[in-house]
């Protein structure tokens, strides 16, 4: 019987909503980290016993039997690091974050979102609706939702859980979802595969995961075929195509509204409550799921207009009629495009100027002219230096490739991440927005602080 869970990188964003589970479960809750974070410090606030040195002496006594400790660790941490070692050489039950995900999706009928781009906030919304539902749902997500502070959501009673599906490491292929939506298949993470064809491969494998009988919902147009044992139905923006889309959509007064078209009936009127245009489509392909769950018209359309957002996802810090500033996670050159496009069309004729942290060397060097392309529909652009994440460098692969590669007469230039504050106090901007997926959002409420100065 299991009554201890240790994590081998507990303050991940992914691990830290499963030992969130477990700590409400009334079970022991251990494990390390490299470095103490608002949600490392959060977990020990709600009874984790964490530490932040690899050594195998400071595991809790606890978490030392090997029939009662059951050790989730992250792709992100490398085989040789002590810890590891320990729990491997004296044969616990180990198992990847993903595997116990599966474990969830075979007890409750699994709700999941994979895609390049589009998960985080899809699978928020998702969780968001059946919360606030009669179904209600368990829900593991990948970033903080501002409606719960918090990336786990407990519903003892409810048959769903509500999971972003993640293709690194192939790790959604330990789901079984009882339906799925599918965002995007934009090559990423060819560090992994390898080769687009292989990226597409996967996530062809991932549809056949799908419980007999359940759904898969998959954007409109996308590269991959899937082979699902399950009904297939499509989603997109367009009211030309899909068999989920969005009609008669009004944009003004800070305000997003539409009706949304469903073989599942339709829903007048949605108004999202976080109004940007890449919303539109994030919140057709979640009330797709919502409809599966049996969600009715009403619940949909108030838990809609009452979904706050997500922490880094199109993030406000400031936002006033003369200047605004928000951060987002894109770190994908498609993610990039949707973003800025998305600004574009709540702040038309206005200054906007970009400070990016690209993420990865690998992702740099495979998509560099593709992070420029995108990069260059803004004012101005700032780049920082490459957050390395688990990588080493990679000779001749800085953020220099990406700003060299900028359309000719966008203005850009190489900024040290140390300096980013000095920087901002000197920049001439309506719209700022930090991006990225490294640690530039640790700068965020200075930020704030200098942009409302200039007000």
């Amino acid at each position: 019987m299991i009554t201890a869970v240790y994590f081998i990188g507990i303050g991940g964003i992914g691990m830290s909503a499963i030992a969130r589970y477990y700590l409400q479960r009334g079970l022991i809750v251990a494990g390390y980290d490299r470095t103490p974070t608002p949600l490392t410090r959060e977990l020990e606030r709600e009874g984790a016993l964490i530490h932040y040195e690899e050594r195998v002496d400071l595991i809790p006594e606890a978490c030392r039997d090997e029939t009662s400790t059951l050790v989730v660790y992250t792709p992100a941490i490398p085989p040789e690091h002590a810890e590891l070692q320990y729990f491997l050489i004296h044969h616990f039950n180990i198992q990847k974050r993903a595997q116990v995900l599966g474990t969830l999706t075979r007890m409750h009928k699994g709700l999941c979102v994979a895609g390049t781009h589009g998960k985080t906030t899809t699978s928020s919304m998702t969780a968001h609706l059946l919360h606030q539902s009669h179904v209600d749902c368990n829900a593991f997500l990948g970033g903080i939702t501002k409606n719960y502070g918090t990336n786990y959501i407990l519903a003892p009673e409810s048959d769903y859980v509500v999971i972003e599906a993640d293709e690194f490491d192939r790790s959604f292929h330990h789901l079984s979802p009882f339906a799925t939506v599918i965002t995007a298949t934009d090559a990423d993470h060819l560090d992994i595969y390898g080769t687009e064809e292989a990226y597409l491969e996967s996530f062809r494998h991932y549809t056949e995961l799908i419980q007999p009988g359940g759904y898969l919902v998959i954007h409109e147009g996308l590269k991959m075929q899937p082979n699902p044992p399950a009904e297939v139905t499509t989603f997109t923006y367009s009211r030309e195509r899909g068999d989920f889309h969005a009609e008669n959509i009004r944009i003004g007064d800070g305000a997003i509204r539409f009706d949304l078209i469903s073989p599942l009936g339709n829903v007048t009127d949605v108004e999202l409550g976080v109004p940007v245009g890449i919303n539109i489509e994030n919140g057709i392909a979640a009330m797709a799921l919502a409809q599966i769950a049996g969600l009715s018209p009403d619940e949909i359309r108030s838990a809609m207009a009452s979904f706050r957002g997500v922490d880094r996802r199109f993030d406000f810090h400031v936002r006033t009629p003369e200047k605004a500033y928000l951060s987002d996670y894109a770190h994908h050159p498609e993610e990039l495009r949707q973003c800025i496009k998305s600004i574009r069309e709540v702040y038309p004729g206005r200054r906007i100027v970009g400070i990016f942290q690209p993420h990865l060397f690998t992702r740099t060097r495979d998509f560099y002219p593709d992070f420029a392309d995108a990069l260059s529909d803004l004012d101005e652009v700032l780049l920082t230096e490459i957050y390395p994440a688990r990588e080493l460098p990679i000779e001749g692969i800085t953020s220099q490739i990406i700003l060299d590669n900028l359309r000719p007469g966008v203005p850009g230039r190489l900024i040290r991440k140390a300096d980013v504050l000095d920087v901002v106090r000197q920049l001439d901007f309506d719209v700022l927005i930090t991006l990225g997926a490294g640690d530039l959002d640790d700068y965020a409420e200075q930020i704030a602080a200098i942009v409302q100065s200039k007000l």
